[in-house]
């Protein structure tokens, strides 16, 4: 065990990758010195400038060179910067990477991960403050994970290394300096979640940077006797239904948290399903208003769901 920051942890794991395997390479504009936030720190300089490529600034280049590569053999992990970016190359992942296993009968496979940092970003404004994860859920071909520690950067960065599919990896744009310890032979299942408070009166589920809040919810609620059993989604999808279910059945309220846009946001998702699953359930969803993030600190704050709406939703649902 180890402690790192969340950026070590992806450094490390893409670095055993690339020693394992020499079909693993990286590309991506700054991804030489490191990436914006230190997530390829040192890569270039032991693995190359053939296996760590700088790229031009056109993430539809970027995106439709890494679907060649994983075409061709390769397993490329793709930067984009931040998910705002992204969308200059939605093509690729949606009309590409997405669907050429199945619409050429499973003979080719995009083995590409693309790293997608979503999440308000400290006065960065509208349009580098997104999180997007619902629409990458929504569409089909495509694993959607959304690691919240250092141990699931290194652990979860590897196992979509490994599946064999498209991956649209979604780190927070403010956890990279997050701390925590590292056991670099715990292996990450995609598609499971992780229960990191166990309790009996009301199931909240959320994933990434959001559990933050939650956490500092949970610690509310217990003064107010209420024991909230907190899950870390962790993967979008495939999502894991069953220990949602499992927790929502024994609570019989759930409230879904993320810092995404409430309106047709991932948690829509959760809440009609264990509404459609759990008889008696009570369910309520969390999330940002449908605005864009503000630049002045007193307009991002608008967008922001705290640990006191957290808890005062959880109270109200578990009344």
């Amino acid at each position: 065990m180890a402690v790192m920051t969340y950026a070590e942890a992806a450094v490390l794991a893409v670095t055993h990758e690339m020693e394992a395997d020499a079909n693993v390479v990286v590309l991506g504009e700054d991804v030489g010195r490191g990436g914006i936030f230190g997530q390829y720190k040192g890569l270039q300089a032991r693995f190359g400038a053939q296996r760590v490529i700088d790229t031009p600034i056109s993430e539809a280049a970027i995106l439709g060179a890494g679907v060649g590569m994983a075409l061709a053999g390769l397993r490329p992990v793709v930067e984009m910067r931040v998910v705002d970016f992204a969308l200059c190359g939605m093509d690729e992942i949606v009309n590409q990477a997405a669907k050429n296993r199945f619409m050429f009968g499973g003979q080719g496979r995009v083995p590409m991960v693309v790293r997608m940092p979503i999440g308000i970003w400290d006065s960065s404004a509208a349009q580098h403050s997104q999180s997007l994860e619902s629409w990458f859920a929504h569409l089909p071909g495509v694993v959607v994970l959304c690691p919240a520690t250092p141990q699931d950067n290194y652990s979860m960065l590897r196992a979509a290394l490994a599946s064999g599919d498209p991956v649209v990896y979604m780190e927070h744009k403010t956890l990279w300096g997050a701390t925590g310890e590292v056991d670099a032979a715990l292996e990450a299942r995609l598609g499971e979640a992780r229960v990191l408070r166990p309790g009996l009166d009301v199931t909240i589920v959320s994933w990434s940077r959001q559990l933050q809040a939650c956490e500092q919810a949970c610690d509310e609620l217990a003064q107010w006797g209420i024991a909230a059993e907190l899950i870390d989604l962790r993967s979008i999808w495939p999502w894991d239904r069953a220990t949602v279910l499992g927790s929502a059945a024994k609570t019989k309220h759930l409230l879904v948290v993320h810092e995404a846009v409430q309106a047709a946001g991932f948690g829509a998702e959760i809440a009609a399903t264990v509404a459609e699953t759990v008889a008696g359930c009570k369910v309520r969803r969390l999330g940002a208003p449908r605005i864009p993030v503000g630049y002045a600190p007193v307009l991002e704050a608008q967008s922001r769901v705290t640990a006191g709406d957290i808890a005062a939703a959880a109270r109200g649902l578990a009344a």
